[in-house]
């Protein structure tokens, strides 16, 4: 991994990463993004702009990978306050403290089913991506407890259009529709009306503003390791459990074990890709079980195969919590 200068535009300040080995920017830092339709980070062709807070300020965050699978390089270049402070957290966000060179190895490969190298080899420049963003991806997770994708993808994007400010240049050098997340403070101040028409249920926003109340303690829990204390300080706030702790610590540690127990289609997913039927939670720990300490790994991997479990049954319905 390499840290290089890059040409600076004017107000901005400017770094390029150029990792070890095949990358994929897209690949890595997607999961940070809520949708498609996420205020917060918007994909306009080759560039990813993504608006968060540092402890220095806001900041708006453009990435753009240049080159080829093999021999990449990703320019970031940031505005505002938080600029310096955010092109500091690059080489984590973008995955260069994610090594999978166990994983690569031969040795392990061997023992991995057929469906997981698939994925790999298909998808060589993946990384788990740590953002370090503690609020903002509990507050995220949150919104996706027990609800459908849409419904948590529709309420982040309403909660931040209203409440979070926005970021730095954005409508000049940067997307007009680019937010901020909205701070502590902001969660705090949504009335429970908004929540409503947020289609947020009042357990979840509870556990939201809970959080919000204990954010700084949050915050700490970035600079630790992403083991049993992180865990240990997301589940004292009531309302955060297994599920929403994983995936937290898989967004801002990038986290290369935590896996989502407790999701509503991730088991059966696990379960028909390993063995072609569907399993149950207790059954997904069993079957991955093996590669424990790289689970997520494995999961990713299943994922970037391409294999989609059969759909029979019921779905998950979205439920309107507005007309409640």
């Amino acid at each position: 991994m390499t840290i290089a200068p890059a040409v600076v535009p004017a107000g901005a300040e400017a770094m390029e990463w150029i990792p070890d080995g095949p990358y994929t920017l897209a690949g890595t830092v997607g999961t940070l993004q809520c949708g498609p339709h996420d205020p917060s980070f918007i994909v306009q062709g080759p560039d990813h702009w993504l608006a968060f807070r540092t402890v220095d300020g806001p900041v708006t965050l453009a990435l753009r990978q240049r080159g080829s699978l093999n021999d990449s390089r990703v320019q970031a270049t940031a505005w505002g306050p938080g600029a310096a402070r955010a092109l500091e957290s690059v080489p984590r966000l973008l995955g260069g403290d994610d090594d999978w060179s166990t994983f690569d190895s031969s040795e392990f490969r061997a023992t991995l089913p057929e469906v997981a190298r698939k994925g790999r080899y298909l998808n060589p420049g993946l990384r788990l991506p740590a953002s370090g963003r503690m609020l903002d991806t509990v507050a995220r997770a949150v919104l996706e407890q027990k609800v459908t994708g849409i419904e948590a993808k529709r309420a982040w994007r309403y909660l931040l259009t209203r409440y979070g400010d926005p970021a730095p240049g954005a409508g000049t050098y940067a997307p007009p529709g680019l937010r901020l997340p909205p701070t502590a403070e902001q969660w705090r101040r949504v009335p429970s009306w908004d929540w409503h028409k947020a289609g947020v249920d009042s357990h979840r926003s509870a556990t939201i503003l809970k959080a919000a109340l204990v954010a700084s303690g949050l915050e700490r829990l970035a600079s630790l390791p992403g083991g049993d204390d992180v865990r240990a300080g997301l589940r004292s706030v009531p309302g955060i459990g297994v599920w929403t702790i994983a995936e937290v610590v898989q967004r801002t540690h990038g986290c290369p074990d935590s896996i989502s127990i407790g999701d509503y289609h991730l088991a059966a997913y696990v379960g028909a890709a390993l063995t072609g039927r569907r399993t149950d939670d207790a059954g997904m720990i069993e079957l991955l079980r093996p590669w424990k300490g790289q689970r997520q790994r494995v999961v990713r991997s299943l994922y970037a195969s391409g294999f989609r479990k059969p759909t029979f049954g019921p779905r998950l319905s979205p439920e309107d919590h507005r007309r409640r």
